[in-house]
């Protein structure tokens, strides 16, 4: 019998590793070449002032003439400084009065404007718009409007036979100003959140609650809140974080007066490093700052962490179910 031709064999290429290797090393230097302009801006921009601030607090600097180790004694005197506890103080006050009032004030505007009446678009957008704003427009704006001697609003209170009142003049009056001011402008995030939260309500669950003769109140209270309450939860923590950040409006309206009613956490920071000149001690109010801002960002990352969970337990429950 003849024999069987021998099967060509193709010899194993050697070199294909040695070109995968390479051409991942063109994709890695190509990745890099577009993303390193933006790495490096986020490193010159974030991370070197953090850790430059950081080690800032630990010395006694002018930002002019070198600066010597101090060790802790920027946060020993920041424990014993009464007038970092009076922007503590105002700080609390202010975040105390202005995120429930601001949710609330967002609650009402979206339940209001979730409804199907001429010119909801118009009126969506005028109450957004003040958000918009800057808060130094808004400072300087309020500014003439709450001026104790020409400003509109004490016009408006003469003619209704009230006495002038002082406004951003008054040290009893000032920060509760401040307040009012920010809620013009700080509720319309609230209504917007809001109203974007209200379409994902489930509405079968609205129309079952009616269909069992449940009144309006009761589907709020029973139906529509607890629907809400992420969307809750979230704005609190967010809202708290925006006042113990506040400062525009301070710099510009008050500058911290009068008799330092106004002088809140981030205004005693910027006065003591640039005013004052004392560098360190400024960064260890900043972080110190920074210590309190980390508690409602533990907070939301934890109760977003829960929300997680419960949606997936139904999901687990039913999958186990249906494999039973």
């Amino acid at each position: 019998m003849p024999r069987l031709p021998a099967p060509l064999t193709v010899p194993p290429d050697r070199s294909a590793p040695r070109t995968l290797r390479r051409r991942r090393r063109r994709e890695t230097a190509t990745a890099w070449a577009f993303v390193s302009p933006a790495v490096l801006v986020i490193i010159g921009l974030s991370v070197v002032p953090v850790l430059w601030s950081l080690l800032l607090s630990f010395r006694a600097s002018d930002l002019v003439t070198p600066s010597r180790w101090v060790g802790l004694d920027n946060y020993r005197a920041l424990a014993q400084d009464p007038h970092f506890h009076e922007a503590v103080s105002n700080t609390l006050l202010y975040t105390l009065l202005y995120v429930p009032l601001s949710i609330a004030a967002g609650l009402a505007l979206a339940l209001a404007l979730n409804r199907r009446i001429r010119f909801v678009g118009l009126y969506r957008t005028l109450f957004f718009v003040p958000f918009v704003v800057s808060a130094t427009a808004q400072g300087v704006l309020f500014s003439f409007v709450l001026d104790p001697e020409f400003g509109a609003a004490n016009s408006v209170l003469h003619h209704l036979g009230v006495s002038a009142q002082g406004f951003l003049t008054d040290p009893s009056q000032a920060l509760y100003v401040l307040v009012a001011i920010s809620l013009w402008s700080g509720t319309g995030l609230c209504t917007v959140v809001y109203l974007a939260a209200l379409q994902d309500v489930p509405q079968e669950l609205v129309e079952a609650a009616r269909l069992d003769g449940a009144e309006h109140r009761h589907v709020l209270r029973h139906v529509t809140l607890p629907a809400l309450a992420p969307v809750s939860v979230f704005l609190l923590l967010w809202q708290t974080i925006q006042a113990l950040q506040v400062f525009d409006l301070v710099y510009v309206t008050t500058k911290g007066g009068p008799l330092g009613s106004t002088t809140v956490i981030v205004y005693f920071i910027w006065e003591q490093a640039f005013k004052n000149f004392t560098a360190g001690y400024g960064a260890a109010a900043a972080y110190a700052l920074a210590l309190a801002l980390l508690v409602p960002a533990v907070l939301l990352r934890a109760v977003r962490g829960r929300g997680r969970e419960r949606e997936r337990r139904p999901r687990t429950e039913a999958t186990e179910a249906a494999a039973s």
